[in-house]
């Protein structure tokens, strides 16, 4: 009999000593109304569970109601999973394990939706607007999801969140975390101070990184853990219109405080995400692929995945998940991303989340020819 195994297609003829339950927005009254309003501003706290248990499946959607309509149309505001914030805390936390916009929680960022699968997190017809996510999330005493709606409209909040209460947890269960961070523009150097268009992309003989001082950061957590992978997602900000490609830029992963070189020293950045030869073209496997994959000449946005669920980064006291933005960090583009990660609580404290207008995707015409002011956690945003 296995009390507490994650079920998979391998365990499914084991006894399991657990309960299924679920939290849902169904009409407790009978009629078709199943959803939950959140109104413009407001945090709604949309399910409390007890534990022990553990959360194997959560599902939910979202729409705007249109104003305009007298028959309570229902729309999709635009950027609304960018504008709309996720948290979840365990036990009764104040600081949140899971803090991310909506759309960049479930795989994809830039305030989009698309149709796309992988093994831990999916967006599903139609247009990508059913959102699921299978990570197993156990806790010992209580979990709490809220959803921030900083749309300019109401919203309509569907959702399922499927468990298993249990008779206890592993002495060794961790918590599931996820966390969004975003840099705009990332510090770079302008593309007319080099000599060459070739040693903006690749570099030059000058350029070596041998500190990893400047990398675009996805993750900085404290305690013991291991990290399960990230999503990446890029919008190339250059207004040269060579060939332009984003990448190059390798990827360091420092593990209980050491330093560079760290053990774990990747060769850039598609090859991190398992891809190869500036990839234009998509492709979506479960553990690794590109949802989104630029345009002409490597110009507009970029969304990438790497599941580390076969191979997990274990840490005993600390982890920094870094990537070069480009080779030696020579390029300024807009980088955002959701990191994900077991740990034991304590977590180290996120900060919170940046403000809507901040959050937002730019406009990159508008981006080359306006200043830029700098905010906090090295953000940079549009005056």
């Amino acid at each position: 009999m296995q009390e507490h195994l994650v079920s998979s297609l391998q365990t499914l003829f084991y006894k399991r000593n657990a309960k299924r339950k679920r939290e849902s927005s169904y009409d407790v009254t009978g009629g078709n109304n199943d959803f939950v309003f959140i109104e413009p501003g407001e945090t709604k706290v949309f399910a409390q569970i007890s534990g022990p248990s553990i959360i194997t499946h959560f599902w939910c959607t979202i729409g705007n109601c249109d104003p305009s309509s007298k028959t309570g149309a229902i729309g999709h505001e635009e950027y609304n999973v960018r504008k709309t914030v996720l948290k979840i805390f365990w036990d009764d936390e104040e600081n949140p394990s899971v803090q991310a916009p909506l759309g960049d929680f479930f795989g994809l960022g830039h305030g989009i939706t698309k149709s796309y699968v992988s093994q831990p997190l999916q967006m599903s017809p139609e247009d990508g607007h059913g959102f699921n996510c299978w990570f197993p999330m156990p806790f010992q005493k209580s979990a709490t999801f809220t959803l921030t709606n900083d749309c300019n409209t109401r919203m309509r909040l569907y959702f399922y969140i499927d468990y298993e209460t249990v008779p206890r947890l592993p002495e060794d269960a961790l918590y599931f975390h996820a966390l969004w961070h975003r840099e705009l523009p990332t510090k770079g150097v302008p593309h007319d101070a080099r000599a060459t268009h070739a040693d903006w992309v690749f570099g030059s003989e000058k350029d070596k990184n041998l500190t990893g001082e400047g990398n675009y950061v996805v993750l900085e957590a404290e305690g013991s853990g291991h990290y399960v992978g990230c999503n990446l997602n890029i919008h190339n900000l250059n207004p040269s219109l060579l060939w332009d490609w984003i990448g190059e830029g390798d990827d360091m992963i420092y593990i209980d405080g050491e330093k560079w070189p760290p053990s774990l020293h990747g060769t850039g950045m598609e090859d991190y995400f398992n891809l190869g030869w500036s990839p234009t073209q998509e492709q979506c496997a479960p553990w690794q692929g590109a949802i989104l994959a630029g345009d002409h000449h490597f110009k507009g946005k970029y969304a990438f995945y790497r599941y580390h669920v076969q191979d997990p980064i274990i840490f005993e006291k600390s982890i920094k998940v870094t990537i070069e933005h480009g080779h030696n960090n020579l390029r300024s583009d807009d980088y955002s991303s959701t990191a994900y990660w077991y740990q034991a609580e304590p977590h180290r404290p996120h900060a919170e989340i940046l403000p809507v207008e901040q959050r937002l995707p730019v406009d990159e015409e508008q981006f080359w020819w306006t200043g830029r002011v700098t905010t906090a956690e090295n953000t940079t945003i549009i005056k």
